[in-house]
């Protein structure tokens, strides 16, 4: 473990590592004020983001708590190149983007892949759908090249849109979603793209990572570093936890504390999945009253009349979980323990100020993990606070 340890934090940014900048996109509810849609309607879609982590023989993806802030990066597909913006996202297996095949208005509103201008692409024919708590996206799939900065990928399997729903995909500014989990949650008989990044030696490390800013902007959001880590970005120690489940990035979680306050809530064990593909901090529902009750919040929770924003009716469910924001340094510190240490979320890290408006950055999953433990997903939120790295040949994550 040592000597580990001693390797990553003197492993250097050089061939096959590569760092890939990442944006923070503007809110949907952003995006959708700037097309006109009345601000009324700017909340959540109904949903629950645990119900991507349901293995079926259907593909559930992530895009949990879409209205809130991802943050996303520059891919290409193809020869020449064609551009596009994704969520690398550590909660789903699979790589998908917009094609020419598509044109519902999603699709138009954003970068396309033209299969016919690429000498590479090879048609696979085989089409299944990505089901989202708001609606499906179905795919074709296709063979081609990936390119990430100097990172080659020949050969790799990916879907090509055939239909998108233009709520909630019409305003989100990336384009498409590059699966980072276990190949168990990907398709059966392809490879996943970190798959063939290893077995086509493009990484010096089978190790990624990821730095979320405290204080993001639209140009600078963070980085994603593939091969290897920057101890410039964290400091102190690594803290590892081995992965409970190899299908996602999920831990363990052996006690969770409001303050100096043990909730006994993971006394049976709880599980946390890190997922880069959620926003928010998402709690058990059964832990979601106390919770909010510890913390001061009020629930603002009520149904809004469907409202039509293009030919299918959206209906709303409007919800925020609001506290004082002059009160918000008194605020208890969250702790997670995790292989037996404290792992603190202070409120100024917990808590969103908008517009003079103060929100606790949570939401709630009904879903359990597979062995019936509470499941927890750790979102951004809880991985602006923590620098975070995957460990494909230890089957651990790092946290720092």
């Amino acid at each position: 473990m040592q000597w580990l340890v001693l390797v990553l934090l003197c492993l250097r940014l050089g061939e096959g590592v590569m760092r890939i900048p990442l944006r923070k996109a503007k809110s949907v509810g952003e995006r959708m004020k700037e097309k006109g849609v009345p601000e009324m309607f700017l909340k959540e879609l109904k949903g629950d983001p645990g119900r991507k982590y349901q293995l079926s023989n259907v593909a559930y993806e992530p895009l949990t708590n879409y209205l809130d802030t991802f943050y996303f990066g520059e891919i290409s597909i193809g020869n020449p190149p064609q551009n596009f913006m994704v969520i690398f996202d550590t909660g789903s297996a699979n790589l998908w983007v917009p094609s020419t095949y598509c044109r519902s208005p999603a699709c138009e509103d954003h970068a396309r892949f033209n299969p016919n201008l690429s000498s590479n692409f090879s048609n696979i024919g085989v089409t299944y759908t990505l089901s989202y708590g708001f609606g499906d996206v179905s795919v074709v799939l296709g063979y081609d090249t990936v390119t990430i900065q100097n990172i080659v990928i020949t050969n790799q399997e990916f879907g090509l849109t055939l239909e998108e729903p233009t709520q909630p995909f019409y305003y989100l500014e990336f384009d498409g979603i590059l699966g980072m989990s276990y190949p168990g949650v990907g398709l059966r008989g392809y490879n996943t793209l970190l798959q063939n990044m290893l077995q086509q030696n493009q990484l010096t490390e089978p190790i990624f990572s990821f730095y979320y800013s405290r204080n993001p902007t639209y140009n600078y959001g963070g980085e994603v570093i593939l091969g290897g880590v920057d101890p410039e970005l964290y400091s102190g120690e690594i803290l590892w936890a081995p992965v409970v489940q190899e299908l996602y990035w999920k831990i363990g979680i052996e006690e969770f504390s409001i303050g100096s306050s043990t909730t006994g809530w993971c006394n049976q064990g709880c599980h946390g999945i890190v997922d880069t593909g959620t926003f928010l901090l998402t709690i058990p529902q059964q832990f979601m009253s106390a919770f909010l009750q510890a913390l001061g919040a009020e629930e603002i929770d009520y149904n809004v009349a469907p409202v039509v924003l293009t030919t299918r009716p959206l209906f709303l469910l409007l919800f925020q979980f609001v506290v004082d924001c002059n009160n918000v340094p008194n605020m208890p510190t969250l702790y997670f323990a995790i292989s037996g240490a404290q792992l603190p979320l202070p409120p100024s890290v917990y808590v969103l100020e908008n517009n003079g408006t103060c929100t606790v950055g949570v939401e709630t999953t009904y879903v359990a993990s597979d062995s019936g433990q509470p499941l927890w997903i750790l979102g951004n939120i809880f991985l602006r606070q923590y620098y975070s790295i995957f460990d494909m040949a230890n089957n651990r994550v790092g946290l720092a």
